[in-house]
């Protein structure tokens, strides 16, 4: 399988999404690049590639993600895991807010969300 990731990120819980913003835009000066309300992605305006994501729980999902993987080709890597035996734990998902994903669990237990925008 050949396929380019494109940034990998936490996915940090939080029980209050709007006092977690407060802290890391004031603290470590990041920017709100995304708000869905149930998660907001965090972004440095000098370095966008350096993100996180706050997240109360997976709207769509009833398991929350650790961590996230944008790559260029979902399907590829749902394939891929598939293949390896990996546990799915929430399918390939075209979301309404543009991307496919799926949840895999990795040999530690920790549930990775992959994804690709649309």
């Amino acid at each position: 399988m050949t396929t380019t990731v494109r940034r990998i990120l936490p996915d940090l819980q939080t029980e209050d999404v709007v006092a977690a913003k407060q802290f890391y835009t004031s603290v470590l000066g990041l920017e709100v690049v995304m708000d869905l309300q149930w998660v907001a992605m965090l972004a440095s305006p000098d370095s966008p590639t350096a993100q996180l994501n706050l997240m109360v729980d997976d709207a769509s999902s009833a398991v929350s993600p650790a961590i996230s993987a944008e790559v260029d080709d979902v399907d590829s890597v749902f394939d891929a895991a598939t293949a390896a035996g990996s546990e799915i734990v929430y399918p390939l998902t075209d979301e309404p807010w543009g991307v496919r994903r799926f949840f895999v669990r990795d040999p530690d237990g920790r549930v990775v969300n992959v994804l690709s925008h649309s």
